[in-house]
C-alpha cells in the first residue's frame, strides 16, 4: 500500500523493476500454499499420455501418475477450467511433472507482468498515473504469493481479458471481443465483463463490431473444443456453480453467517439475491452512458464478495478492472477483500 501511495513519486522505471524483480522471486520459489498446478498437470496429461477426456475423467482414474499423485482437494473432479487452457496445457503433460511445473509458474509469471503493462497502458489513455495503477496490480501479495507463486492460470485468463478490454478502448472492438471470448475459454469467471463492454460502447457501429468479434470468438472456440473434447467440453460451464458446492472460511457469506449465526446457506440466498441486484443496476446504468470499466469492475468485485467459496487468487480477477475504474471507494473496498483474504493459508 506504500508503494502504491507513493508510486507516482518513485516513477516509473522504479515501480517498472520492482514489479519485474518480485515477479522473477515468485517464479522461481516453489509452489506456495496451493497444489492446483498438479491438477492442470493432471488434466493436461490425462488427455496426453493416457487417452482419456479430462473433462470426463478426473485425477483419480491415473492415480499412479506422478503428478496425479500430488493432487489432493479436487482428486475426483473433472476439469472445469474452459478449452482453451486445457488444450494450450496439453504440452505441459509431455515434458514431465517438474518441468511442467516451472512452465506453469512462468506462464503465471509472464501473465501477471502482461496484465500490470497492459493496465499501465490503459491507465494513460483513462487519465490514470500509470505507476500506481500497475503497482496495485503486480505488487499485490496476494497476486505475488498466491498467483505466481501458486503458478495459477487466472493471470492467463486476465491477460485476454485486460488485453480484449484494451482493443475495445482503442476502437478495435472485433479483435477486442475475439479476445474476450478467449478469456472465457480458459476460465468462465472473464464472461462478467462482457455485456458492460457491449453496453458501454461507443456508438452502435462500435457495439456490433464487439458483438461479431465476440461471436467470431465463440463460434470458433466450441468448434475447436468440439473437435477436441466432444460434448463433455460443457462441464468446462460448472465452474461457478461447482464451486458454490465448497464453502470457504473466509468468504463473505460464511463470515457474516458466523457473525449472526445463521446457517451459510440462509447468507449464500441473501448475498446472491444483493449481487444480482447490484449486477442489474450496474447494467442499467452503463446503458444509460456509465463508465463500463468501472461497472464491469464493481461487477467483478461483487462477484467476489457474493461467492461463498473464495481462495485469494482470485482477487487477481478484480485487480486490473479496479486500478482503471477511477473510483477511489472501490479501490478501498478491494484492499479491504485483499487484506482479509491474506489470513488464508497463514498458520494459526
Amino acid at each position: 500500500m506504500v508503494v502504491v501511495v507513493s508510486a507516482g513519486g518513485l516513477g516509473r522505471r522504479t515501480i517498472r523493476w520492482a514489479v519485474i524483480g518480485g515477479v522473477v522471486a515468485f517464479a522461481l520459489a516453489p509452489p506456495l500454499l496451493s497444489l492446483d498446478v498438479y491438477s492442470y498437470l493432471s488434466y493436461a496429461r490425462l488427455g496426453t499420455l493416457h487417452g482419456l477426456n479430462p473433462y470426463d475423467y478426473a485425477p483419480a482414474a491415473i492415480l499412479h501418475d506422478a503428478a496425479a499423485a500430488r493432487v489432493q482437494d479436487y482428486r475426483d473432479a473433472t476439469s472445469v477450467y474452459g478449452p482453451l487452457f486445457t488444450v494450450g496445457s496439453y504440452p505441459l503433460g509431455l515434458i514431465g511433472v517438474p518441468a511442467g511445473m516451472w512452465a506453469m509458474k512462468a506462464l503465471s509469471a509472464l501473465g501477471v507482468l502482461g496484465v500490470a503493462g497492459l493496465v499501465g497502458r490503459v491507465a494513460t489513455s483513462r487519465g490514470i498515473s500509470p505507476a500506481p495503477a500497475a503497482a496495485f496490480v503486480a505488487l499485490n501479495p496476494l497476486v505475488l504469493v498466491d498467483v505466481i507463486g501458486g503458478a495459477h492460470n487466472d493471470a492467463l485468463m486476465m491477460v485476454a481479458l485486460i488485453g480484449g478490454a484494451a482493443l475495445v478502448l482503442s476502437a478495435r472492438e472485433a479483435s477486442g471481443g475475439i479476445a474476450m471470448a478467449a478469456a472465457v475459454a480458459i476460465k468462465l469467471p472473464a464472461a462478467v465483463a462482457a455485456p458492460f463492454a457491449v453496453l458501454g460502447a461507443n456508438d452502435r457501429t462500435g457495439r456490433t463490431r464487439l458483438l461479431v468479434g465476440l461471436a467470431v470468438g465463440v463460434l470458433a472456440l466450441t468448434a475447436m473444443a468440439l473437435a477436441v473434447f466432444g460434448t463433455a467440453a460443457v462441464h468446462g460451464l460448472d465452474f461457478l456453480s461447482g464451486s458454490q458446492q465448497h464453502v470457504s472460511y473466509h468468504s463473505l457469506p460464511a463470515t457474516a453467517a458466523r457473525g449472526v449465526g445463521v446457517d451459510v446457506d440462509v447468507m449464500r440466498v441473501v448475498f446472491a439475491v444483493a449481487y444480482a441486484a447490484l449486477a442489474v443496476w450496474l447494467l442499467v446504468w452503463t446503458a444509460r452512458g456509465g463508465d463500463w470499466v468501472r461497472a464491469a469492475a464493481w461487477a467483478v468485485f461483487g462477484l467476489l464478495c457474493a461467492t461463498v467459496y473464495l481462495v485469494p487468487w482470485y482477487l487477481l480477477w478484480a485487480l486490473p478492472l479496479v486500478a482503471l475504474a477511477r473510483d477511489r471507494t472501490l479501490v478501498v473496498l478491494t484492499l479491504a477483500l485483499c487484506a482479509y483474504q491474506l489470513t488464508v493459508g497463514v498458520p494459526g
